[in-house]
């Protein structure tokens, strides 16, 4: 099959990625067809088939590509010192690295239910990577006697939680700027947690 007049792989392909996470992101991914993403980045829909082999895959590629990008700036971000410290500099960076990705970030949470099972595990598994690096700086505190929690796993998964949450209502140009923000959900974590 030859290629659309003016295409090029290493544009179209991003744009394609972009497209459908713009319109998981707005409308669901059980609403989007490869026909409506075709017509966003304005190509034929075959040509989609082109850099993917079908709609799942194009889910499964968003969910993994963010979580790898998450994986990999956290292990770039320096996590030292004690626990406490450690749990400060984790969230402020899950706060600052979720803010600038809202559409990646609602499909790595709602969308889950639309993966294959085989998919579902694989992401599943790069998820509770991270998880687990929280859940290790928790269980640090608990060694250090700074932290106080009765079950680790559940502790990581709430706090996970309350600092995602900060996509659902944050806005630039609010009336918290976003390090007043930081500052008071590090004072309700520490709080949470501390012995």
């Amino acid at each position: 099959m030859a290629r659309t007049q003016g295409s090029h792989s290493d544009i179209t392909g991003p744009r394609i990625r972009a497209a459908a996470l713009r319109l998981f992101a707005r409308h669901g991914y059980a609403a989007v067809s490869m026909r409506r993403i075709a017509a966003e980045v304005g190509v034929q829909a075959g040509a989609l088939y082109n850099y993917t082999p079908d709609k799942q895959s194009l889910l499964f590629g968003l969910m993994q590509g963010h979580l790898h990008d998450l994986l990999g700036a956290l292990c770039a971000t320096a996590l030292s010192g004690n626990a406490l410290a450690r749990l400060e500099s984790f969230t402020r960076f899950h706060i600052r690295f979720h803010l600038e990705r809202p559409d990646a970030v609602f499909i790595a949470y709602m969308e889950l239910r639309n993966l294959t099972p085989e998919n579902f595990a694989r992401i599943e598994a790069l998820r509770g990577q991270y998880e687990d690096e929280l859940e290790s700086i928790l269980r640090r505190g608990i060694a250090e006697g700074t932290m106080a929690v009765p079950d680790p796993k559940i502790a990581t998964l709430a706090v996970i939680a309350m600092l995602t949450g900060v996509n659902t209502w944050y806005r630039a140009g609010g009336r918290l700027s976003l390090a007043e923000v930081e500052s008071i959900y590090w004072d309700m974590v520490r709080r949470s947690v501390t012995a």
